[in-house]
């Protein structure tokens, strides 16, 4: 076990992408020097039958992921093993290099373990990004692709942006994202319209036989979510991601003017929106829930709600790294409390 509560205040002086680039040097270690790191993958990674499921071809040993942003270059893959995740999603990537928004761009909001960040897709880029999945495959657990348009790519070109990283990375994933829904990059969010949806996934079914899932935003009507998502499915969208980070500043006492908020205030915020969707689209399709997901109980939560899947992502900053494995035993723990022998039996209980 490692002491988190000890380390935090430490990492807490520092800004918190410089504090989220010491997480990155530690688990690019995992890549050089794998064997002083199986202790800690031996006592935190949770295999047991009762988490077992198949999806998109590939076994998920536990449904706890790691959502899209942290491994934003595929550096880590190794580390995130081992820090018990069941599955990674990396990126957003976009076809050429960027550097995001000028720094600061991400805020620690303490009190309501809340991040907001204004990243801007920093990335290098599809080139960089597939040569080093190319050289860590075949991986250990499955690996999706979380894909998004460049900030200088016009709505009009758009469509050409995400058919471009689809090409580039058929073949090494196990799912594409189209990430439509990061509120930090200018337009991007008026891609979240069902013409556009529909024309970008009749091109890019074409492209792959890989899954390709949408990943939405929070901050829309439920009405319009639950509309736009159905006719993602109608024309071959293979799972659903709810939801992205909120610019409901509302949210938080002292908020930036920037970027979106991820943590603890988005958990009521996501899972309505996710049971929306969850109860027009169970069994239709796969549903994977993020946002503000921290514990056992909420993370059942979403699963009886109907997610197949779940993702983490700012609860590791205030949590540190055993969160994982304690997410995986309590769900051990509740689904034997509810008689189940497996998992699937308890996806969608809520909607049955």
């Amino acid at each position: 076990m490692i002491n988190y509560e000890a380390i935090k205040p430490l990492l807490f002086k520092l800004q918190p992408e410089n504090a989220h680039h010491v997480a990155e040097c530690v688990l690019r270690l995992a890549n050089l020097s794998p064997i002083p790191f199986n202790f800690f993958k031996k006592s935190h990674f949770i295999d047991d039958e009762i988490l077992n499921q198949e999806l998109f071809g590939r076994t998920f040993l536990n449904p706890v992921g790691l959502g899209a942003g942290f491994d934003k270059n595929a550096t880590m893959i190794n580390g995130i093993n081992i820090l018990g995740f069941g599955y990674t999603e990396i990126g957003t990537v976009t076809p050429k290099p960027q550097v995001g928004n000028p720094k600061p761009r991400m805020f620690r909001h303490i009190e309501e373990e809340t991040i907001q960040n204004a990243m801007g897709f920093n990335n290098e880029g599809e080139a960089y990004v597939v040569n080093r999945l190319k050289q860590r495959f075949p991986y250990e657990t499955p690996i999706g692709v979380n894909i998004g348009k460049n900030k200088l790519t016009s709505e009009a070109d758009a469509i050409n942006d995400y058919t471009t990283l689809i090409k580039t990375f058929d073949g090494w994933g196990d799912y594409f994202v189209i990430n439509i829904s990061s509120p930090n990059t200018p337009g991007l969010r008026d891609l979240q319209n069902e013409e556009f949806i529909g024309k970008l996934f009749s091109e890019a079914k074409k492209l792959t036989e890989m899954p390709i899932l949408l990943k939405i935003a929070p901050d829309m009507e439920i009405e319009d979510a639950v509309a736009l998502t159905k006719m993602a499915v109608l024309k071959g969208a293979d799972g659903i991601i709810a939801t992205n980070t909120t610019i409901d500043y509302s949210l938080v006492k002292n908020p930036k003017d920037i970027g979106g908020l991820s943590g603890a205030v988005l958990k009521e915020k996501s899972f309505k929106i996710f049971e929306a969707i969850a109860k027009e689209l169970y069994g239709k399709t796969v549903l994977i829930s993020v946002g503000g997901i921290d514990s056992a109980d909420e993370a059942y939560r979403r699963i009886k709600a109907g997610a197949s899947l779940v993702q983490i992502l700012s609860g590791l900053v205030f949590h540190g790294p055993d969160m994982i494995m304690n997410i995986n035993k309590g769900l051990i723990r509740l689904l034997k409390t509810d008689g189940y022998s497996n998992i699937t039996e308890a996806i969608g209980a809520d909607r049955k």
